[in-house]
């Protein structure tokens, strides 16, 4: 089976750290991973390195779900998530690498992803907008300036 690579890059108005935070809490991972249209089920997740993880988006319109998990290999606060991702569907059985690089910057955190073994059927493009969507929700969740609480 072919396979491509997805790069992706923004700058978000946030600490590495609660960007790091945002790709490993469940709830946080629910409410901004799926793209528009999608909510997101995380069954399981161990954040750490060797942990397992498992979850599905589903089509809030027709009902259809997809699953997929994984394990991470690499985790380093503040800096770097690098894990393995695989659809549970059988015509898809190749796993995808993901490598997430956190960088500080003076205005937040630069963020670039690197998802590598995307399978040749699932057109690029489609990633890209699928991405741009969840970004622009990690955007929103991570950017919010809340009040304090005491």
């Amino acid at each position: 089976m072919s396979h491509h690579t997805i790069e992706l890059h923004r700058v978000l108005k946030a600490s590495p750290d609660m960007v790091f935070r945002a790709f490993l809490a469940p709830a946080a991972l629910a409410k901004w991973l799926p793209p528009h249209g999608y909510v997101c089920t995380v069954e399981h997740l161990d954040a750490r390195e060797g942990g397992l993880f498992k979850m599905a988006f589903t089509n809030f319109r027709s009902g259809q779900s997809h699953s997929f998990g994984g394990q991470y290999l690499e985790l380093k606060p503040g800096e770097l998530i690098r894990y393995i991702d695989k659809f549970d569907d059988p015509n898809l059985p190749d796993p995808m690498e993901v490598t997430v690089t956190l960088t500080a910057v003076s205005c937040g955190t630069e963020l670039k992803i690197r998802q590598q073994g995307v399978p040749q059927v699932i057109p690029a493009e489609s990633c890209y907008l699928g991405w741009q969507d969840s970004l622009a929700m990690l955007a929103l969740l991570v950017e919010a300036q809340l009040p304090e609480q005491s």
